[in-house]
């Protein structure tokens, strides 16, 4: 549950894209090589799989609300374009 504290600092979407691409696995996720030296703790796992879950979570609720905004802007938008279509339409008879 600490991840959804306020002074959480999660990875920005493109330093985990990095990450992925340098190292192939997400951060604190074992990778397949490690898996197959070290074994599998299930429980230490468990615990990152759940972090990386909340962790999704926070994303998804981030970019959610980038949507609504950028849903708001362009009623906004196509509000101030109709209202332009209507001047140069009156302005046109």
């Amino acid at each position: 549950d600490y991840v959804f504290e306020p002074d959480y600092d999660l990875r920005s979407l493109n330093d985990l894209e990095a990450y992925i691409k340098e190292n192939g696995h997400l951060p604190e996720v074992l990778s397949t090589e490690e898996v197959k030296e070290q074994g599998l703790d299930l429980v230490n796992m468990d615990i990152t799989l759940l972090k990386k879950v909340e962790e999704l979570t926070l994303y998804i609720i981030e970019q959610n609300k980038q949507l609504e905004e950028q849903l708001n802007e362009m009623a906004a938008l196509k509000q101030r374009m109709e209202a332009l279509e209507q001047l140069l339409e009156a302005n046109n008879k």
